[in-house]
């Protein structure tokens, strides 16, 4: 492949994965996000579809296999960007990238990739333990569908982030953070089924990144609404294109 590449390409490459390496790796250094983002959803998912799914019903451990995943998949994405964004914008890191003689863009794709890094992390652990312990069984073609959703579902997340901490500051993120992210899952039908939700508030879900980023893992199992896919999938681009213009809007003008 580096060969393939001319040569004045090549640094610029290696620059974006080191990058993406070095936000990896000090992602995961940083227990007070890798622990709560890749711990919370399987102890949900034990809880809920394992030690509280007395029937053992397959349907319930498939559903919260999908909407559980798209709730880890939310969290990785909400904090990855929006903590860190805000503690490097007051600390002027952000400042100091512009000057230093680094690819455009290559702090923006390198979160990105770390973002996707966990997702997929987080889905790996969500089939493993759905597959050994709650006894999901899906077809190799469904397990993969599931890890591409997830993966691909972090980013509208990850500009919601990115927005919020071009505006607050770093102490005020993850509390605003934790304010959006728990009732919107709550609210997309991520942690109950939208019918156990008051009328109003489920046609309401339409509004949530979260509800169609679920509807599309349920879709993967079976169990979504029947809604196409597509219409999910355009919800999801938008999301992502409004807020991450709105943070580069925001990025541009504090320069």
């Amino acid at each position: 492949m580096a060969a393939m590449l001319p040569a004045v390409e090549r640094p610029a490459l290696r620059s974006y994965l080191l990058e993406a390496k070095c936000e990896f790796l000090r992602m995961l250094r940083d227990p007070a996000f890798c622990i709560p983002v890749t711990c919370f959803p399987l102890m949900f998912y034990l809880l809920f579809a394992v030690v509280l799914n007395k029937q053992h019903s397959a349907a319930t451990a498939q559903y919260l296999l999908a909407t559980y995943g798209a709730f880890g998949v939310a969290g990785a994405g909400l904090f990855g960007f929006g903590v860190t964004i805000a503690l490097d914008r007051e600390r002027g890191f952000l400042r100091l990238k512009q000057v230093l003689p680094t690819p455009p863009g290559a702090l923006l794709l390198a979160r990105m990739a770390m973002a996707m890094l966990f997702a997929a992390a987080i889905s790996l652990l969500m089939a493993l333990l759905a597959a050994t312990v709650a006894g999901v069984v899906l077809s190799p073609l469904q397990w993969l569908a599931l890890l591409v959703v997830n993966m691909g579902g972090v980013l509208p997340f990850a500009a919601v982030g990115l927005y919020v901490g071009t505006r607050v500051s770093g102490s005020a993120a993850p509390a605003l953070l934790n304010g959006l992210y728990l009732p919107m899952s709550f609210l997309s039908g991520l942690w109950l089924p939208l019918s156990m939700l008051p009328p109003l508030l489920a046609k309401l879900a339409v509004v949530w990144p979260a509800y169609h980023l679920g509807q599309l893992a349920l879709k993967v199992v079976g169990h979504d609404q029947g809604q196409p896919a597509w219409l999910h999938l355009l919800a999801l681009a938008g999301f992502t294109a409004v807020f991450f213009a709105l943070a580069q809007r925001r990025l541009g003008a504090a320069e």
